[in-house]
């Protein structure tokens, strides 16, 4: 009983820990990144692809699932105009193995 409640907690907590899990907010205070989105993938720190699916989303892999609610989601992100602002520069792309760091 002992091994199957331990199984149980390690697969939730690495099921939960995996996501990638974005909320975005409207205010710059209650953001846990700042993004600034380039047209430019030379430019980015990070190519970003998102997906319909939370279990694609891994943590920094580039595969972002936007999540409904705040509580649920791994980041709080706010977009700015600015990219002097940025805690991170984003490139989306419509391919799932161009994902990652740039």
């Amino acid at each position: 009983m002992k091994k199957l409640i331990l199984a149980l907690v390690i697969i939730f907590y690495f099921g939960t820990v995996k996501a990638q899990k974005v909320y975005l907010t409207k205010y710059k205070s209650e953001a846990d990144k700042k993004i600034y989105v380039t047209k430019y993938k030379s430019e980015a720190n990070l190519l970003v692809y998102e997906t319909k699916y939370k279990s694609e989303a891994k943590p920094y892999s580039g595969i972002w699932y936007w999540s409904k609610y705040k509580s649920e989601s791994d980041w709080r992100i706010y977009f700015t105009d600015y990219k002097s602002e940025a805690d991170l520069i984003v490139y989306f792309t419509k391919y799932k193995s161009e994902a990652g760091t740039n």
